[in-house]
């Protein structure tokens, strides 16, 4: 009797672990299926605010920062800024650009104003990194620049990133502080934001190469959310099956 009563027990024990493991199963399924769907709507939002910022009128340095500092999003602004490029402190952005490798040269462009924007003023093959192999399109001078705000990264975006290497001015990702601190730049000048040169920036020599933006985004989460919520769905109906197979047996005993 005793054998028999710890079988059941434990074939009751084991039926009660199963069922907890498939509702978590079942909930882990379509948490991930209804966050990809939040996703796809913020992607969505993502790109049709990227298609009406680009037919936007620019601003300039000065709207953007009033933006940012009212907590809207300045991601893909056009803007316009006028000012002096400061070459001797140009940083170097790792980057593939066409099938090329290189880097995004970011370059401190100094406003009327006194403060400092860092520009992308665009790429350079990987041979290409040392200016002096460029001094043509180092421009001197006042200038205009037309482009896109973009927002600075608050940390390091991945694990798998590697770390700067401030040391050989290369950086992985953008770490404006460290852009300002290694150009020996007073942080408090330096804005707070980033500007992606357009490809109406055509330098003298052909380098940098402006209008590196990328306004194509993959947009993968419906199939995503497809899936997790297929997956939740064959759960369901694999359940049902092994409980209607049980059905006869429960009902014999």
């Amino acid at each position: 009797m005793n054998d028999s009563h710890d079988v059941r027990r434990m074939s009751r024990t084991k039926v009660a672990v199963t069922a907890v493991l498939v509702l978590v199963t079942f909930a882990l399924l379509l948490v991930l299926g209804t966050w990809q769907v939040q996703r796809l709507q913020w992607k969505e939002q993502l790109l049709a605010d990227m298609a009406e910022r680009q037919n936007a009128a620019p601003v300039g340095a000065e709207e953007i920062s009033a933006l940012l500092a009212s907590g809207q999003d300045i991601e893909y602004r056009r803007m316009r800024v006028t000012g002096r490029f400061d070459h001797g402190r140009e940083r170097h952005f790792f980057a593939t650009h066409q099938g090329q490798t290189g880097f995004y040269v970011y370059t401190p462009l100094t406003l009327p104003s006194g403060r400092t924007l860092f520009v992308n003023r665009g790429f350079v093959t990987y041979d290409l990194k040392d200016p002096a192999l460029r001094e043509e399109g180092q421009v001197e001078g006042e200038v205009t620049v037309s482009g896109y705000a973009r927002s600075r990264l608050e940390g390091k975006p991945s694990v798998i990133v590697p770390d700067n290497d401030p040391a050989k001015n290369v950086f992985y990702w953008k770490d404006l502080d460290a852009m300002a601190s290694t150009a020996a730049l007073d942080a408090s000048g330096v804005l707070p934001f980033f500007m992606d040169a357009d490809a109406s920036q055509v330098n003298p020599g052909g380098w940098p190469q402006g209008g590196v933006t990328q306004f194509t985004l993959s947009n993968n989460h419906l199939q995503y959310a497809v899936t997790w919520y297929g997956l939740a769905g064959a759960l369901v109906v694999v359940v049902i099956g092994v409980l209607w197979r049980r059905r006869p047996f429960a009902q014999s005993r």
